[in-house]
């Protein structure tokens, strides 16, 4: 066989560091949702303040990717992604560097504001590779940067773990790492990424924006707080109502203006439809595994009578690191996968393996190695699934959507992580141990775990049934996944195998 021309070699090696740039950019967004799980209650006793208080730490993150990923996903492919992706890690940095030297929980929390913004990165990353990488590669390269998502999320609690574990933690060493790594990917990006060739232009659609920021943090908002505010409060009750009210407006307006931030046809158009469920699904899963998992096997054995009383460091080196590093290594075969068989395929193995691996988990939790086991399942099911909805998005919508939908599936990701969240804290909190000794602390029954990783099983089981229904006519040709196919013949194309 003979070698590749010069001129194809320079082209794979142009292509090889723009795949890292975009994947290390990519895990540092990943990073910032699961940072400061391990360490709230560092942050709570350094800032003198409540749980209720500091769980904003977290909302506020969430609230601003919700509001920023679509706009400036939109943005990227009207005025071009490097420079947007440029101008959102600038943002990430300065948010890192004020949530590691700030003393206050108001500028913690605009810190924590200004890195949820970087979530916009990912979908951004998505529209590069469209443009930069050719038909027969961007499969591979789509799956490692969206394997590095699930390697990041897992990466972060495994790097506070370590950050945190000595006698005397700070909690803001973990945002220094935050900083460090945040400011590698902005040089990666503005040293590596090519600027960007193909700009739509337009005008930004400011109501649709502000209608779709309105929904969407009135619907994450009680979903994120219901557990403190109370499920059947008139908080959490008007919050949903006034989220079905903005979504009717925000439809309505997108509807009417010239130039909309979505095109309303792509939420109709089934395979982009049921991709935003099928994230939904993931996105939850995959937080019931590490905050279910980190919460199971911290839990005091002699007290409690189940878990393995482990530390932060321990449960993060040693229960989730593995799952960690699956993820990350799946990620490329999910890659080729798609590719040659198709996401469709992709999700139902993801949904499989992540229903076995909960299945595992959920009948024995008692044995450190089943544990552990049973998180790599779950790993390598999150990055096969984060594999396979970017080809079927970039295979469903017209170029110039690329940046838009993608940030929508983000925000479908990001919303099933947020669901995820709250349904551990209701679920463990609604069923305690009795007969505790005097001054134990409140802990959840067992059982309560159980039904934790039932239900996430039953989330991924779910994921074959979007798969089956909703994506039974994507099909995964080389031309397709580059978006050379029209969005309106992305149904019919026949299968290539």
């Amino acid at each position: 066989m003979s070698s590749p021309a010069p001129a194809e070699r320079g082209t794979q090696r142009n292509e090889t560091v723009i795949v890292f740039a975009l994947s290390l950019a990519a895990m540092v967004v990943s990073m910032m949702q699961t940072l400061v799980v391990p360490i709230l209650g560092l942050i709570q006793n350094d800032l003198h303040t409540t749980s209720a208080n500091v769980s904003w730490v977290t909302t506020a993150t969430l609230l601003s990717a919700a509001v920023f990923t679509p706009l400036l996903g939109r943005f990227g492919d009207q005025h071009g992604k490097k420079k947007t992706l440029v101008g959102v890690l600038v943002v990430m940095v300065a948010g890192s560097v004020l949530a590691a030297v700030t003393h206050s929980l108001l500028w913690l929390i605009v810190g924590r504001v200004l890195q949820g913004a970087a979530t916009a990165i990912f979908p951004l990353a998505l529209s590069v590779l469209r443009e930069e990488v050719r038909p027969a590669k961007l499969p591979g390269a789509m799956a490692m940067v969206s394997g590095t998502l699930a390697f990041g999320s897992g990466l972060a609690l495994v790097a506070t773990g370590l950050l945190t574990s000595g006698d005397n933690p700070d909690y803001r060493s973990a945002f220094w790492l935050a900083t460090g790594l945040a400011a590698l990917a902005l040089i990666a990006v503005v040293t590596l990424v090519p600027a960007t060739r193909e700009t739509t232009g337009g005008r930004t659609d400011v109501l649709g924006a502000l209608t779709l920021a309105a929904t969407l943090v009135l619907l994450l908002l009680p979903i994120t707080q219901g557990h403190e505010w109370g499920w059947s409060s008139g908080r959490t009750i008007g919050c949903f109502a006034g989220a079905v009210v903005m979504a009717a407006a925000w439809t309505l307006v997108e509807r009417k203006v010239r130039e909309p931030l979505v095109d309303m046809k792509m939420f109709s158009h089934r395979p982009v439809l049921f991709a935003n469920i099928a994230g939904l699904l993931v996105g939850f899963g995959s937080f019931a595994l590490f905050i279910g998992v980190s919460y199971l096997v911290q839990m005091p054995e002699k007290i409690a009578g189940y878990g393995f009383s482990a530390s932060v460091l321990r449960a993060s080196v040693e229960y989730l690191l593995p799952s960690t590093i699956v993820s990350l290594l799946a990620a490329p075969i999910g890659g080729q996968l798609v590719r040659h068989k198709g996401p469709r395929l992709v999700l139902l193995l993801a949904s499989l393996i992540g229903t076995a691996g909960f299945v595992w988990i959920a009948l024995d939790h008692e044995h450190t190695l089943s544990v552990i086991a049973a998180g790599m399942f779950v790993g390598a099911a999150i990055s096969f699934g984060y594999a396979a909805m970017p080809a079927v998005i970039v295979a469903s919508v017209p170029h110039h959507q690329t940046g838009i939908a993608n940030g929508i599936n983000s925000i479908s990701r990001s919303t099933g992580s947020a669901i995820g969240s709250a349904m551990i804290t209701t679920v463990l909190a609604s069923k305690s141990l009795e007969h505790l000794p005097p001054g134990a602390p409140k802990l959840p029954a067992e059982s309560q775990f159980t039904l934790t990783f039932v239900i996430a099983g039953t989330a991924f089981m779910l994921v074959a049934l979007v798969a089956g229904l909703g994506l039974r006519t994507i099909r995964a040709r080389r031309t397709e996944v580059a978006g050379h196919v029209p969005a309106t013949d992305a149904e019919t194309a026949p299968a290539s195998a």
